[in-house]
């Protein structure tokens, strides 16, 4: 919230600036919501939360709290008219709204959203502080909007500052990184009139043919978790809400399938609280979101958003929510059309606020959901009572971000000074590196040594493809520094870089083309044959190849996770002409890469990067940058292994020799990750040493502390990923074979020696016992430290002590 000092400023800014002042509703300190020419306790900054919304509630009617239930799509997509209308006296929102979604952004391939009041970025706080003021100075009670936006990959506006893909995010073990991300997000959100930001994305990508694995941190629990926080407290350190998504149990539809499918997931009870809502109760409890969104799956038979349990039992009443919960589109119509559990959109819509809903969205007019509520309430289907307690969070939340006090932006011109600056850009080159996990370096092939080189040649669909790097969840129409692009202003004198495309990402009749095979057409043969003969000439290949963002993201999913179309061609024919070849990935989920593992020296993983990822690709390749980053998803080596993932249940990715136990041995040919949980090489080498636990007995509800030494070994700076590994070793429930605890990214130089602190709470210990309470169980436990879930270096004991 802002101080009383800079309240005056902003209000009285707006008396001296503004012909909107000749209302007579903005006074010192104060603005005269309801017209009625006196401060009521609403509007009296001084006066305490709760009583400012019971005083506010207290004077609504029936109509005006419907409205704060229900999301208005922004200009281009819902609302047609940029700025606002006579007309608008004519529609549902006449009597307020709870938010506005997307408003003004220039969102990405909708042309009918673009708008002069995008860009410049001054321009858009201006539009969205007219917006604004229509509700404040034409509805009778003046209530403000919350402008709601995502922000995934970086704020989702016209020229925001890009971020990569968040599996690139999560790539990057790096807490301060993410906490400053959120705090990039939340700044630039609040210069623009956003004051609700859908970030982030606390579903565990269990399965990696889902379409939405780029879109997540990874796959373990513990590690979206302190990532998921530090976001959170960055975002909303710049006094701008944090919406959670997807609450819950969304990544993991039935078979990783998306588009209509999207539901029946297949998860035991102990899985549901270990596995897919920890992220959510820990961030919510240690970082207090303002905002979660409901998800459109179910779960044992129940959809989420029709769910008392989830949105008010576990949300509210064990996490400790108290915030408002937004559906995800279409999340409560499906109860009738997908789930079938509600005869019609009426009776859905009951189920869904009775389970504690507070704003339905959806990309068509809200007045079909709030004429709804009204019809329910007035026939007596729904209580008075619950419409008013779910009014009644969406007006708290929108009273503590401050929309009462100062509803809108106080200096747009300051916009063009604070989005996207240089520093901004300089942070997201910095995530794009960090973001970079290499994968392979047989013989040191990496990093390239520019003054032994002349030729280097660029092959492949994504090598000088743009659309990675621009996603629909995040800034667009900034300038795309592809691969090809970066590695040609890096290369310098003395070294010729050219490029031959190969082939396309897909070929005609893809995916079909998967499960039956067809031949190469003349064109196809023709492009591989043209790379192949530029590859004669060069002393070494950079092959870009994966997926782009029509084979995976929302409402995509795989079958198979090899390269698609025609790529494996193209890269095995660069292979046999004998040139050196380095893989660059550019990619939203694991690939079973098994050949380019076996047969190609040096590979890259670069997720999708954002805008200035081809310069980070550049520097990782000539040496300019080590990269550090490490797997926060298992690669398996067949879609037959899945689900094959971390952590895992003792034995139940264990291999199967031929030989042995007859209860253990078998015939399965394909064991083992092809990458596992956390790997990650490094251009130098790293040693650990003097692992030492504090207390070795520890007392119940005691925190247990971690120490242990990282050395750089070898010969350049590098960074490594310490990661703390905790192993139950008997327990009444079956527990996972191991989980992550703790972990830091740490940047050494050359011989350098650093001491990593880690500590365990209660909570690291704890289990789901049989009667599904969390319980810490006396007894042994192990830590594990190491460089990767499979790495290693050090181990010890201590017991956690009987109460």
């Amino acid at each position: 919230m802002m101080t009383q000092k800079t309240l005056l400023l902003a209000l009285g800014y707006l008396l001296t600036t503004t012909a909107h002042a000749q209302k007579n509703l903005y006074h010192k300190g104060w603005v005269d919501f309801n017209k009625n020419g006196r401060r009521d306790v609403y509007e009296d900054v001084t006066q305490p939360l709760e009583k400012r919304v019971d005083d506010l509630l207290a004077r609504m009617t029936l109509d005006e709290k419907t409205c704060q239930m229900a999301t208005l799509y922004g200009f281009g997509r819902v609302l047609k008219d940029e700025m606002p209308t006579p007309g608008w006296k004519n529609e549902v929102w006449k009597d307020g709204i709870a938010n506005i979604d997307e408003e003004l952004n220039g969102v990405r391939n909708t042309p009918k959203a673009a708008s002069k009041y995008t860009y410049p970025f001054s321009q858009h706080a201006v539009g969205i502080n007219n917006v604004q003021r229509w509700f404040v100075e034409e509805t009778r009670l003046g209530i403000p909007v919350d402008f709601t936006n995502e922000g995934i990959h970086g704020l989702n506006h016209d020229r925001a500052t890009p971020l990569p893909a968040p599996i690139g995010i999560g790539s990057s073990w790096d807490k301060a990184l993410v906490r400053r991300a959120g705090e990039t997000v939340g700044r630039e959100a609040k210069a623009l009139g956003y004051t609700n930001v859908y970030v982030p994305i606390l579903d565990p990508a269990r399965d990696p043919r889902w379409g939405r694995v780029v879109e997540c941190y990874g796959e373990d629990p513990f590690l979206i978790a302190e990532l998921g926080k530090q976001m959170v407290l960055g975002v909303q350190g710049q006094g701008v809400a944090s919406t959670l998504k997807h609450f819950a149990v969304y990544s993991v539809p039935k078979g990783g399938r998306d588009g209509n499918a999207r539901t029946d997931p297949h998860v035991a009870p102990r899985e549901l609280h270990q596995m897919f809502l920890y992220p959510f109760r820990r961030v919510i409890q240690e970082a207090h979101p303002l905002g979660v969104m409901s998800s459109y799956n179910d779960w044992d038979g129940v959809p989420i958003t029709g769910s008392h349990y989830f949105l008010t039992e576990l949300l509210r009443q064990q996490y400790g929510f108290d915030g408002y919960v937004v559906s995800d589109s279409r999340a409560v119509e499906f109860i009738s059309e997908k789930h079938h559990v509600a005869p019609d959109f009426l009776d859905g819509t009951r189920q869904a606020v009775e389970a504690g809903l507070n704003v339905w969205t959806n990309f068509y007019t809200p007045a079909t959901y709030i004429n709804n509520v009204r019809e329910l309430v007035k026939t007596g289907r729904l209580a008075q009572a619950t419409v008013d307690a779910r009014v009644r969070e969406v007006l708290r939340v929108k009273f503590r971000l401050g929309l009462f006090d100062q509803p809108y932006v106080p200096d747009p011109k300051q916009a063009d000074k604070t989005v996207h600056t240089p520093a901004d850009e300089a942070f997201a080159l910095q995530a794009n590196r960090e973001s970079l996990v290499l994968l392979k370096n047989e013989n040191a092939r990496l990093p390239l040594q520019k003054s032994q080189l002349k030729n280097l040649l660029v092959v492949g669909p994504l090598a000088d493809n743009p659309d990675p790097a621009i996603s629909r969840y995040g800034p667009s129409n900034n300038p795309v520094t592809t691969v090809l692009k970066g590695l040609q202003a890096a290369a310098g004198p003395g070294l010729t870089v050219q490029y031959a495309k190969g082939c396309d990402v897909v070929c005609p009749g893809w995916p079909d083309t998967e499960l039956v095979p067809t031949p190469l057409s003349a064109p196809e043969q023709q492009g591989i044959a043209e790379a192949v003969a530029k590859a004669q000439a060069a002393d070494v290949i950079v092959a870009v190849l994966g997926e782009d963002d029509k084979t995976v993201g929302e409402s995509l999913s795989r079958t198979s996770l090899d390269l698609p179309g025609r790529q494996q061609q193209l890269l095995e024919a660069l292979h046999a002409t004998g040139k050196p070849v380095v893989l660059v990935l550019i990619n939203g989920q694991p690939l079973t890469i098994n050949w380019a593992a076996r047969q190609v020296p040096a590979i890259l993983e670069a997720w999708f990067p954002g805008p200035s990822g081809g310069t980070a690709i550049a520097e990782a390749l000539f040496g300019d940058y080590n990269p550090g980053g490490k797997l926060t998803m298992t690669f398996p080596k067949s879609t037959g292994q899945i689900e094959f993932n971390f952590p895992f249940k003792p034995a139940s990715q264990a291999d199967q020799p031929i030989g042995g136990d007859p209860n253990g041995g078998g015939k399965t040919a394909t064991n083992g990750p092809l990458y596992p949980f956390g790997f990650g090489l490094s251009y130098t080498t790293f040693a650990y040493s003097s692992l030492q636990i504090t207390p070795r007995e520890a007392a119940p509800k005691a925190p247990i502390e971690i120490a242990v030494d990282v050395a750089n070994t070898g010969p350049v700076k590098g960074d490594e990923v310490v990661q703390l590994y905790l192993r139950d070793k008997l327990s009444t429930v079956i527990t996972y074979d191991s989980q992550l605890r703790g972990f830091e990214r740490v940047s050494l130089a050359p011989g350098e020696k650093k001491t990593i602190h880690f500590t365990l709470r209660p909570d690291d210990l704890a289990l789901l016992d049989r009667n599904m309470n969390w319980v810490v169980e006396p007894g042994e436990f192990e830590v594990l430290v190491g460089s990767s879930s499979t790495d290693i270096r050090a181990k010890q004991t201590f017991v956690s002590k009987a109460e």
